[in-house]
């Protein structure tokens, strides 16, 4: 899973529709073209999460640095805040088994839930979860989210 954040959580991805829209395709042209799969995504206001696999993470984190750097031009251009920092940084967390993933989709799904953007997963335009609830249907989607409930995010990953 790899995690950014806009620097002090500022919501500056969230400014308009639009830079969601452009955030959320451009994360996933980066993301299909590293990784064998995109498993999972989120775009909020001032963070994203993509779920891939990759044997090419370096590569993917240099990609995704240059296009933070391409995006915060931008946006500071558009936004005449020249010199303002966008971004924090990348986090990567490697999966640690079948549970850990689970919990992972689970966790990236309910993000705009857990945010107060949305009260259910699929009613957030800039996520994989209505595509998730569509491939997979609505029985499995539940199945998942019992098994890996999110209010344990994180204590059994390696078990």
């Amino acid at each position: 899973m790899l995690t950014a954040a806009c620097y002090e959580h500022t919501p500056i991805i969230g400014q308009s529709h639009e830079r969601l829209a452009f955030c959320e395709d451009e994360l996933l042209k980066i993301g299909r073209e590293l990784s064998h799969e995109v498993h999972a995504w989120c775009i909020l206001p001032n963070h994203y999460h993509i779920l891939v696999h990759t044997d090419q993470i370096a590569a993917l984190l240099h990609a995704l640095g240059r296009w933070h750097g391409r995006s915060s031009r931008a946006w500071n251009l558009e936004d005449s805040t020249s010199g303002r920092k966008v971004w924090f940084r990348v986090v990567e967390r490697a999966m640690r088994s079948e549970r850990h993933f689970g919990a992972t989709i689970n966790y990236i799904h309910n993000n705009p839930v857990k945010h107060g953007y949305v009260t259910k997963w699929q009613e957030w335009p800039f996520s994989s979860a209505p595509q998730f609830i569509d491939t997979f249907g609505r029985e499995y989607t539940e199945k998942l989210w019992n098994a890996y409930p999110v209010d344990r995010y994180g204590e059994t990953w390696d078990k």
